[in-house]
Parts: structure tokens; sequence; C-alpha cells
């Protein structure tokens, strides 16, 4: 099976159910938003918040998409920066347990993390710390990295650091890698629209999107987002929450429903759409089956609080995989 190379902000999730709202109003953190924040502002959201029970998950999109490809026996790779700390070290041992091959170099820094804010209805809301993920550079990319993969998927916050991604993305393209992204969250590309758009059509070949994401993109929605999506790249894939997906590739267009599942938490549910759909393009599946393996990932994960699974749950998805390919 085909090997699958990710980069992203390299942090910690640090997990926390909220009994309502106000204090997303009180910590002026938009809901549904991935805000950035200093380390004194991460430290407010944590004082605020110290009443409530916290989990920790080694997290980022990219980091999280790889988590799910490694469960299901997927060969994979993660490049990211961490501070030389116990968070740093969570972060690592995480990757090692699961198979993941950790090309990770060390800071001085405080290693990053995500305040994740659990809504009642299940709606996440993170404040962000980078710390040392955002050290990594374009220094740091070198042609050995991409030896022996063949996918390369990348998280659309990296565009903070847009000659990092760029650089990224030509080396794997010299090294004929076939290319995804993430574009991440809303906010991140209405920041960031004219250099996002000029990396999917110079490099990238496959965009997952959700509807916020592409409408900032494309000023659009639904398939009239999607057409404007998949200009410039070979397979897009507009997620649609408890609508499904579409997903369009040349002129080909389909649609993939959900599967039935009670929401506790919808972090990483993007993620793990990423890593389902993957797999099954890595097996050269079809689109529909493809998008139906992302949906069993990501019904699956927003069960649970957090981006992880365990074992039996994997366990579980690995059956209807299997179902699903009979």
């Amino acid at each position: 099976m085909s090997s699958v190379l990710g980069l992203g902000n390299a942090l910690v999730d640090i997990l926390a159910i909220l009994e309502n709202d106000q204090l997303l109003d009180e910590l002026n953190l938009p809901k549904g938003s991935m805000q950035l924040v200093d380390e004194s502002a991460a430290k407010k959201v944590q004082d605020a918040t110290s009443h409530i029970k916290k989990d920790l998950a080694s997290g980022g999109s990219a980091a999280n998409t790889i988590h799910g490809l490694a469960s299901l026996g997927v060969k994979t790779g993660f490049i990211g920066k961490i501070g030389k700390d116990e968070l740093g070290q969570v972060f690592k041992k995480d990757m090692t347990e699961h198979n993941i091959t950790p090309h990770l170099l060390e800071s001085e820094t405080q290693s990053g993390h995500a305040n994740a804010l659990i809504s009642p209805d299940s709606e996440r809301t993170f404040a962000t710390f980078l710390g040392a993920a955002i050290e990594l550079s374009q220094e740091d990319i070198i042609d050995d990295l991409f030896v022996n993969y063949k996918y390369f998927h990348v998280e659309g916050y990296l565009v903070q650091n847009k000659a990092l991604i760029e650089k990224a993305y030509k080396m794997a393209k010299a090294n004929g890698l076939t290319t995804s992204i993430d574009l991440a969250s809303f906010n991140v590309v209405e920041e960031n629209l004219e250099f996002l758009k000029n990396l999917v059509h110079n490099y990238v070949d496959i965009v997952f999107a959700n509807e916020e994401e592409a409408k900032a993109y494309t000023g659009k929605e639904g398939e009239e987002a999607l057409h404007q999506l998949a200009e410039g790249t070979e397979v897009a894939i507009l997620k649609l929450g408890k609508e499904g997906s579409m997903i369009k590739r040349a002129n080909e267009i389909v649609k993939v429903g959900i599967i039935p599942a009670q929401s506790v938490d919808t972090t990483g549910a993007g993620d793990l759409y990423a890593a389902g759909f993957l797999f099954g393009l890595i097996q050269d599946l079809s689109l529909e089956k493809c998008g139906k393996i992302g949906s069993i990932l990501s019904g699956n994960v927003i069960e649970v609080v957090g981006p992880k699974m365990n074992e039996s749950q994997w366990n579980n998805i690995q059956k209807l995989i299997k179902d699903e390919l009979n």
C-alpha cells in the first residue's frame, strides 16, 4: 500500500467540554473558529476553564489525518516541530506508539497546544498557541524527507508560514508525490485567499474544504462552490456536515451521505474524513467508496471527545469498511 507523509503544526489538544457558550463570548472567541493566540491569551483560556476536567490528545489537523491513516494500516510519517517539554513528549510518544514515523525537530520554545472548547451542540472552538510548531521553517524541509512516500498531505493552517508550505509542495511535486490540502478554517482562508488559490492551482492535486471554507474560497455555496473549488486541481471534496459530502473529479460528481452517529464532539471530523478518503484513493477505489469510507471515519470520531478513537472503535471501523468494499 502507498505511504503518506503529513506536514502540519505539531500540537497537543487540550479538550474541555463547556456547559454553555457564555465562556466563548467572555473570551471573545467566535464559535466554530480557530483563533491564533499568544502565550498570555492561551493561559487566560486555561485559567477560565480551570474548573473543567481536561483531556489531552496529540492534535493538529494534518497529524489527525495521518493518525487515521496509520490506524487503517497505511505507512505514514509526519513532519513537525515540538518543544523540549512534557507536551512535546506527549506528541512524540503518541506518534511512535501508532507506528507513525516522526520527523520531528525540537525547539527551546514551549510546545504548541490548542485549547479546544466543545459546546453543548458538539461544535468546537479553538484558541491555538502555536509555540514551537510555528518555528518549523523552509530550511527544515529537505529532499530526504520525501523519499519512500507517495502522497503528501498538508493542513491549511500552515499558511502562516508561506515560504515553508510553498517549498514543501515544490519538493513533494519534484519527488513525484500526489499532494493534498485541507483548507482548515474559514478565517484562515479569508486572510490568505490569493496565496491559497495560487498554491492550489500550482501544486495541489486534492483539496478538502467544508462549507464555510469553500464559501470563503469561492464566494459560492453548494455545487457552484464545488465546481470552482475543483478548478486547477484534480479532485475537490466539499464536506457538508450532516448532509454528507460532494466530490468532483474532471466531469464526475458524486454525492455521499453520512452514517448514523450520536455527535458528542466534532473535533477531528474533517481530518478523519480526509484520512478515510485518502485511504480509499490510495487503493484506487471509486470516488463514492472513498467518500463513504471518509463518512465512516468522521461519523465514528464525532461520537468521542477529541480526535482519537480506541482500539475497539478502530476494529469496528475496519469491519464497516470491509462490509463497504464487499
